[in-house]
């Protein structure tokens, strides 16, 4: 009884502080039910502060995505950036068009305003890219954007960047989050009304005008696209690229151009879930395109399909390792030198592109907080859709300026009767076919993913599709390149060179398994049955890897 005491009184202290009326009447109505479940759930904790910023399920209580949370991440933030010697700095805010976006935002120009740092907000919702972008063009100290990218419609999130335009990396997340641990009662954050700077659409302009670097002076421009924008914010600053530069304009899907935060086309706003490019290749079936792109509800993310005629849709998505191996062979192309750059998760094709083309070349840990890091930076790419083309612009991925190259590309191609495929068949005849795939598992429970983590440390598999595990890394350990990481990696026996790399995801409740196998491919003819080789032991590889983990 005393424990269910406690738990209605931390509810009841909580209440009193909440300056949203939404979220305070929700919170308010689980007291009066006294629902001890629901709210056992919502104050176990406070919901974590890491190298992803937030993340989480809007609601009342410490862990959920509400205003009261994101004050005190704000406030934590302002405290960190003065005891760097920030004080009287700039922070740039952008937001997407989720809901509470607007109002997060407004609340952290009003905690950074109050703390005497100055505060200077986007002129509406806008790509994540440019909030990216504009804080190395205004030369800001730091940067938040307010999103929960390509999450459920349920989720927000609040990412940090510092001031070189890249996000947050350890130690910086721990010492912000113990600086938010260290916020008192939300009455002693002071939260001016005004003072922070609303920009006008200089920035954007600014951004669009960046956008110039990505291509080819006279470069052909001839492609004809369909686009959505998947509900999400990509759609005007999309169109505006494409006009800046001469290409015809996309056509766009129509059900998914406009801004929405219900997203109720899709189960989940992410090209690459099932369902969620069906609307897309509906609409390139009436209008006959050369491709289609989709951008992420944020666009900092850029997806690509091409037509398939094996496909019952007309059209096949192209996998992330295949358009970031494209982009990467059209950057070689152009002359591109520098250090081309993926994470541990990604298709090794990238290395055996760079080392043909006598590029700088580095693996890193998962994420762009990664690999924008990396010295020299040229290209940077991720499986997960994400593609940095212009790192002296945009230090992370950027959806629209992956979107202009792809589509500079295809022209490019399309100018020699070729296509995006051929180019595909081109680079697995010269570097080996390098087949990947994904075993992805969404739980509700996140005990499952450490359970399957902890099967696989306890008893690593000693083969995968009758491939003997000649090497298995825990990356928990780190290695000779690499700081440690929760992560397993495996690499099999035979002439197929295939490796697995096991990981929580980070920003979803997703157990992820990355595979990839390398087949030779000897000449034009050889091409379907490396397809078919590769695929076979890929899904042999993922049967015996769901084994082992009990998944």
């Amino acid at each position: 009884m005393q424990e269910q005491d406690d738990l209605i009184g931390r509810a009841q202290a909580w209440l009193a502080e909440d300056p949203d009326p939404e979220t305070a009447e929700e919170l308010a109505q689980l007291i009066e039910k006294r629902d001890l479940d629901e709210l056992a759930d919502r104050f176990s904790g406070l919901l974590q502060f890491g190298t992803a910023g937030l993340r989480g399920e809007l609601g009342a209580g410490p862990m959920r995505m509400n205003r009261n949370v994101v004050i005190r991440a704000a406030a934590g933030l302002a405290a960190y950036l003065k005891a760097q010697g920030h004080a009287g700095g700039l922070v740039v805010v952008g937001y997407d068009a989720r809901y509470k976006s607007a109002d997060f935002a407004r609340d952290t120009a009003a905690v950074m305003t109050g703390a005497g740092l100055r505060a200077a907000v986007l002129p509406r919702p806008l790509p994540t890219p440019v909030l990216a972008y504009a804080i190395r063009h205004l030369g800001a100290v730091a940067g938040v954007e307010v999103t929960a990218s390509h999450n459920p419609p349920r989720d927000n999130g609040y990412k940090v960047y510092l001031g070189d335009g890249s996000q947050i990396v350890s130690p910086a997340d721990t010492e912000i989050a113990a600086q938010i641990d260290a916020i008192g009662a939300l009455a002693d954050v002071p939260r001016p009304e005004s003072g922070w700077e609303d920009l006008g659409d200089e920035v954007l302009e600014a951004y669009l005008a960046r956008t110039d670097a990505v291509l080819t002076p006279g470069s052909p421009r001839t492609v004809r696209t369909v686009y959505t924008a998947m509900h999400g914010v990509g759609k005007d600053v999309v169109m505006a690229a494409f006009a800046r530069h001469g290409f015809p304009a996309p056509v766009l899907v129509a059900e998914q151009a406009e801004p929405d935060p219900a997203f109720p086309t899709v189960a989940f706003p992410n090209p690459e879930e099932p369902g969620a490019m069906d609307l897309s290749f509906a609409t390139a079936a009436r209008v006959n395109p050369d491709i289609v792109i989709a951008n992420d509800p944020d666009a900092d993310r850029c997806a690509v399909a091409v037509p398939d005629d094996s496909a019952a849709s007309g059209w096949r998505m192209l996998r992330g390792d295949e358009v970031g191996a494209l982009l990467a062979a059209h950057l070689v192309a152009k002359g591109a030198r520098g250090t081309f750059a993926e994470s541990i998760v990604s298709s090794s094709l990238l290395g055996r592109i760079a080392e043909a083309a006598g590029v700088g070349y580095e693996e890193t840990l998962t994420g762009f907080k990664w690999i924008a890091r990396v010295e020299g930076l040229r290209y940077g790419y991720e499986e997960a859709l994400g593609y940095c083309v212009d790192p002296e612009g945009v230090r992370d991925k950027d959806g629209v300026t992956a979107a202009l190259l792809v589509a500079e590309l295809a022209s490019v191609l399309k100018e020699q009767g070729r296509t995006l495929t051929d180019l595909l068949d081109d680079l697995a005849m010269a570097h080996g076919l390098h087949a990947t795939d994904q075993l992805s598992v969404r739980v509700e429970d996140l005990s499952v993913i450490a359970s399957a983590m902890a099967a696989l440390r306890a008893r690593p598999p000693v083969s995968l599709a009758g491939l003997r595990v000649v090497s298995a890394e825990d990356l928990n350990e780190g290695t000779a390149s690499l700081p440690p990481t929760d992560g397993l990696r495996y690499y099999l026996d035979g002439a197929y060179k295939a490796r697995v790399i096991v990981r929580p995801s980070g920003t979803e409740p997703k157990l992820k398994c990355y595979l990839e196998v390398v087949v030779p491919v000897p000449d034009a003819p050889a091409l379907t049955g490396a397809r078919t080789r590769g695929q076979e032991i890929l899904d042999a590889i993922k049967k015996d890897l769901s084994e082992a983990a009990g998944i």
